[in-house]
Formats: structure tokens, sequence, C-alpha cells
């Protein structure tokens, strides 16, 4: 294993133009849970008998705020329980001492930047978790965990329409900005590209891997699990991202 850390360390350690994309995996070793993690799921269903794509969806939030909320409030408690990892902390060191290095990452919990990573080359595809804004108003609320342990679902203090989250839910659209800014960057290109703790089921998460491995790049998966991924990147590290994160940023760094 320490034999595919090097080859990772050695091609971020030449590369001039580098993409981490980051999923739940990563933040589950900080204790957050995956979409598929919340409510208590059996046989792929909540507690209250719905799919987790079903409960935390766009329309639900529209039809039944109440029950959609449940759902991301025990997101949202996770989020502010725990704190970024040494994966976190390690991305961000990467990114301080290589200037073309940037996050793409699916999760909402604000942790990379929490851990440093520079804001001007983070794209959080998925949104973030705060701060809530007003579906009827827009007025914005940062006051997250307040709001938690209040009745569900949050309310406007202005005019008492229903909060939410920054995210995107299932069945919703990816903002265009962070898309735009996707596509700029796949545009200028990437030297190396490394999938950590996502199972890279998305077209917009495929892309930069296929684009870069067409160019003559070198592409990286670090997870525990095989996907479809793994058989097209040219190294495939099956463990976990905190502890392998470190080793590489001691690997292509020394110190």
């Amino acid at each position: 294993m320490d034999g595919a850390i090097q080859q990772i360390a050695e091609a971020l350690r030449q590369a001039e133009r580098i993409l981490i994309v980051t999923g739940a995996g990563l933040s589950a070793d900080s204790g957050l849970p995956t979409y598929r993690g919340v409510g208590g799921l059996y046989n792929g269903h909540t507690e209250d008998g719905l799919p987790i794509e079903t409960a935390l969806s766009g329309p639900m939030l529209g039809l039944d705020p109440a029950l959609c909320w449940k759902y991301l409030a025990e997101i949202g408690r996770a989020c502010i329980a725990a704190k970024p990892n040494a994966g976190h902390f390690a991305i961000a060191e990467l990114q301080q001492r290589k200037p073309g290095c940037w996050v793409l990452t699916q999760n909402v919990d604000g942790y990379h930047l929490a851990a440093g990573s520079p804001p001007q080359r983070l794209i959080e595809i998925h949104g973030t978790f705060a701060p809530l804004f007003c579906m009827a108003c827009g007025q914005e609320s940062v006051d997250l965990a307040d709001h938690l342990t209040r009745p569900l679902p949050p309310r406007c203090v202005d005019c008492g329409g229903v909060l939410r989250p920054p995210v995107v839910l299932f069945e919703e659209m990816l903002p265009d900005s962070a898309l735009g800014r996707l596509h700029d960057e796949l545009h200028k290109g990437f030297d190396v590209v490394v999938a950590v703790g996502t199972s890279a089921s998305f077209a917009y998460i495929f892309e930069p891997f296929l684009r870069v491995r067409n160019s003559g790049g070198f592409t990286a998966q670090i997870d525990p699990s095989a996907s479809e991924l793994s058989f097209l990147v040219d190294v495939h590290i099956a463990e976990g991202a905190a502890d392998v994160l470190s080793r590489l940023v001691r690997h292509i760094f020394g110190d």
C-alpha cells in the first residue's frame, strides 16, 4: 500500500493543476452520516416508510416541510456536533502549498472551509448547510443551532415563512454558479484528479476523470469500497480517507 501512496504522492508533487473530489466518505471519518445513514434507514426506507431520496427532496420540502426538516435536522445536528478531520486538514495543506490545487466537494458540512481550504479554490457543488434562508422573503438566518432546538420546520422571524438550507436536495438542479466554475476549471485542464470518499455516480464527477485520463494525466481513488470509478483510475487505495491523506501529505512534503 505504501507503494500506491508513493505513486500518488509523486504525481501530486509534480503536478501544477490538481483536482481533489470529495464525498461523504471523507466526512464519515468525522462521524457524519451519509444521506443513506440518516433516519435509521432499514431496507432503503426511513422510519416514515419513505425512501430517503423522497424525504430529502425539494418537492417534499414544499409539500410537507416538517417531514423534510425531520431529516434535514439530523444532518444539521451532526454537522454542528462534529469537526473537520485529518483528511480535511491534509487537503487544506495541499491547497496552501499547491496554488493550482482545487477541491470539488459533494459535502454540505462546510468542513473544507473550516479546515483552511481557500474559498476561491473550493466548489461546493451541493451547497452548504448554513446560513438558512426564508423560502418566502429570502431573509437569511445564521442561528442554525438555535432553530434545531425549536419545533420544526424553522420559521422566518420577519414573515413566518419556512426556512431552508442552501443545499441541493433530491430532485433539485445543481447551482449554475458552481457548475460554471467547475466547467471553467475543467476547460483549463488538470494534471491530476483524485477522488476521496465518493462513488462518483454523477456525470459531473466522472467527467474530470475522463478528461484527465484522455489527456494523459494521473487519476486516483481513495475509498474503502470499489465502485465504477475504481476501474477507470490509475490507482485505487481501499482505505479510509483521513489516514491516507495525512500520509500522502507527509510523503509529498517530507515534514
